[in-house]
């Protein structure tokens, strides 16, 4: 298959104890145009209406909205709807990448400017508020990066083995859970398994981006596809000076291929957060997010 095509549903609905007087959101529901994805269609529906609506992109290169509301309300509901197409990636070969060693230096300040491409990539490769560089993070990914052993080859035995030795519980950790506690529990969810890899690939100087997104997630075998049972996905790419950028899903232990859809990068969730913002007034509210992924078939 050459490529999928896909519509997906994303609504958030806020509903607060005690009105709002003045909010400003900053959205992150647009899919980017990449070289393996295109969209065709997008819809972003709001209510109530905000006073003032921008479009543009984020400092990443990222489609943003920008929403700012100047009346009293109770409530706040965002839907965005969106038909995407993702291609086939290029196949690669992993062991054909440079030595992880080669890769680190090459983003290493050494006197001589780094090239466009290397300054760009090099954004990615300090702290960030939810990763932080720790001694422990690297001593964690140690057997995975062996002397001389390819980049690619050395990240993704890393994916396996966070895939190997955590476990998925949607109830062991929050946003803000600090990655060493993770760490010592194994456990977590696709932004915790993002970001630990991201603090390991980083611990080590290597350039690593976090990806938001979907995954088109199968029912159980004779069951219907539920209309909001789906969720927001996480996953990582690592800047590589052969081959670019390529993507890892440490949750799922695959390189993200036909069925994972792309939203934003940053440097971790905190840059590319579906709905974030700021409010006068509110109270105490939670976000009710129902996501939907719905496979097409081609037009």
């Amino acid at each position: 298959m050459s490529s999928a095509f896909y519509q997906v549903l994303h609504d958030t609905h806020y509903r607060y104890s005690a009105p709002v007087s003045l909010a400003q959101q900053l959205a992150h529901l647009w899919p980017r145009d990449c070289p393996w994805q295109r969209w065709q269609t997008r819809q972003l529906q709001v209510s109530p209406l905000p006073c003032q609506r921008r479009d543009g992109l984020d400092v990443f290169g990222n489609p943003l909205t920008r929403l700012v509301f100047e009346r009293p309300h109770h409530e706040l509901t965002v839907a965005a709807k969106l038909r995407v197409e993702v291609l086939a990636r290029p196949r690669l070969e992993l062991g054909d990448s440079p030595p992880w060693e080669q890769a680190s230096a090459a983003l290493s300040y050494s006197g001589k400017p780094l090239g466009r491409e290397l300054l760009q990539a090099a954004r990615y490769r300090f702290e960030s508020p939810y990763v932080r560089l720790k001694h422990a993070f690297s001593d964690y990914a140690a057997d995975c990066f062996p002397a001389e052993r390819p980049l690619l080859l050395a990240v993704q035995a890393l994916m396996q083995k966070i895939f190997d030795e955590f476990s998925f519980d949607a109830a062991a950790t929050q946003v803000a859970t600090p990655l060493l506690q993770v760490l010592e529990e194994r456990r977590g969810v696709c932004q915790d398994f993002a970001h630990l890899m991201l603090a390991c690939l980083r611990s080590r100087g290597l350039a690593a981006r976090y990806v938001s997104g979907y995954l088109l997630t199968q029912p159980p075998p004779g069951q219907p596809r539920l209309i909001g049972a789906d969720a927001s996905h996480a996953w990582i790419s690592v800047y590589c000076p052969r081959q670019g950028w390529v993507d890892f899903d440490p949750t799922n232990n695959v390189l993200p291929a036909l069925e994972h859809i792309t939203l934003a990068w940053g440097r971790d969730f905190a840059d590319v957060s579906p709905l974030r913002g700021v409010i006068l007034g509110g109270g105490r509210h939670d976000p009710e997010v129902r996501v939907t992924v719905l496979p097409l078939a081609a037009p």
